[in-house]
């Protein structure tokens, strides 16, 4: 539960940009760079791991699902790119919270932060209508 409390202190006053950095982006393209880099960990239909909610014996959760059953869609644009870029502990770390551990690697020496914008709108454009714009409430408005 603790992680969970931690993630979620996360999600709130972040500065975040809108949904709109999701919006024209190349999901075929985002779909083919999450098959390669992210679907090994977090499932090729986005399912996550198994008990992706209880830590493993070393202490760092399993890949959680990125389809409407997980967490990601309750977290603003900005956190999940910071996350996908820097890695868990890493983007946690930069809006204050120490000692969480992660599985999740940064991606940002690997792939350009196009390319981590199209796998987020990827995962984004699998979402239901309803779940897309609950997440959309959790980013500051369009400026």
């Amino acid at each position: 539960m603790k992680h969970v409390l931690i993630i979620a202190a996360c999600c709130f006053g972040t500065s975040a940009l809108g949904a709109h950095e999701l919006d024209g982006r190349d999901t075929d393209r985002g779909q083919t760079l999450y098959a390669g880099q992210c679907a090994a960990c977090h499932g090729a239909n986005l399912e996550g791991q198994p008990d992706w909610r209880r830590p493993g014996e070393n202490g760092i959760l399993p890949a959680p699902p990125h389809d409407e059953t997980g967490h990601t869609w309750h977290h603003d644009n900005q956190l999940l790119f910071e996350y996908t870029q820097l890695g868990g502990a890493q983007a946690l770390a930069a809006r204050g919270v120490t000692g969480f551990q992660s599985g999740m690697p940064g991606f940002g020496d690997t792939l350009s932060d196009d390319e981590l914008w199209d796998i987020l709108a990827f995962i984004r454009s699998t979402w239901p209508a309803r779940v897309r714009e609950v997440q959309s409430g959790r980013n500051p408005p369009h400026e």
